[in-house]
């Protein structure tokens, strides 16, 4: 009788054990301490940055080409965390939404935002009727438009300004600024150079940023240099798959961020590149 009495006691006991890590796991993670966190994904030739607000709120802009943005979620979420509140695709080329095809599956999902512009493929079509089935709010952009993630948190939607229903996927793609106090970062999509023109034209006060997400992967299409110095950026982050076919990023664009003594950093020599900013300043881990 007195064995039978102490086995279920250390049961009991390695419970409550495993029971205490897991709470401590959850707060520690949990403690975001002011800080929000931007990491660019690396998803070989693809995009998908994932944003964390100091109250926890999560988007992921763009989901690269596959599943690899799941593998990567996985190593900067918690593991107990299932839902995410946004989902922001640029623009319908399939590096840049395909994966959350999967993230869909995986992931409560509460809203979608997309610029308008059109894919023909069936790939977008399983997207799109994915979406409805989630029940996730779906929102086309404009600019103006304002997405509160927390105080003193937002993205703030450049581009577009118009209707871009009729635009190529690239020319159309969303370009928002995500600001944390004194600290922004201009995210670009696929744009092109003509875009960067219209913009510069247009509105150039609204483009200086502390960082810059390279649009296109670094292809010589975009980041134009009259752009690249409204930006302004201290550096750049460029999403590109390891010796990908397409030769990205390009001579010339790299030869721009040279010229403008501006740092590079990139996901095909240095993988998933994780950022935290308080608002002040950025660490780059």
């Amino acid at each position: 009788m007195h064995l039978f009495l102490k086995k279920p006691l250390v049961l009991i006991a390695i419970l409550l054990c495993v029971g205490n890590i897991f709470i401590w796991y959850a707060v520690i993670h949990e403690d975001r301490s002011g800080v929000l966190k931007v990491d660019f994904l690396d998803v070989g030739q693809g995009d998908a940055i994932y944003i964390e607000a100091p109250n926890g709120n999560q988007v992921i802009v763009d989901g690269g080409p596959d599943r690899a943005v799941l593998r990567e979620l996985s190593k900067v979420m918690p593991f107990y965390d299932r839902s995410i509140d946004m989902l922001v695709v640029t623009n319908p080329d399939t590096d840049h939404y395909a994966g959350f095809i999967d993230v869909l599956k995986n992931y409560e999902v509460r809203q979608v935002v997309e610029p308008g512009t059109y894919s023909p493929s069936a790939t977008y079509k399983q997207f799109e009727n994915d979406v409805i089935l989630e029940r996730a709010t779906k929102t086309l952009v404009r600019k103006g438009m304002k997405i509160v993630l927390d105080e003193g948190v937002y993205i703030e939607i450049i581009f577009p300004d118009q209707d871009v229903s009729d635009f190529t996927t690239n020319d159309g793609s969303i370009i928002a600024r995500l600001v944390c106090g004194n600290v922004s970062y201009m995210l670009t999509g696929d744009t092109t150079q003509k875009t960067e023109r219209h913009l510069v034209l247009t509105d150039k006060k609204s483009l200086d940023s502390t960082v810059l997400k390279v649009a296109h992967h670094g292809s010589r299409t975009s980041s134009g240099e009259e752009f690249v110095r409204a930006v302004s950026p201290d550096f750049v982050v460029i999403s590109a798959g390891k010796n990908n076919k397409y030769g990205h990023p390009h001579k010339e664009t790299v030869d721009t961020f040279s010229k403008l003594k501006i740092p590079i950093l990139g996901t095909y020599t240095s993988g998933t590149i994780v950022t935290k900013t308080d608002g002040r300043g950025i660490e780059i881990e």
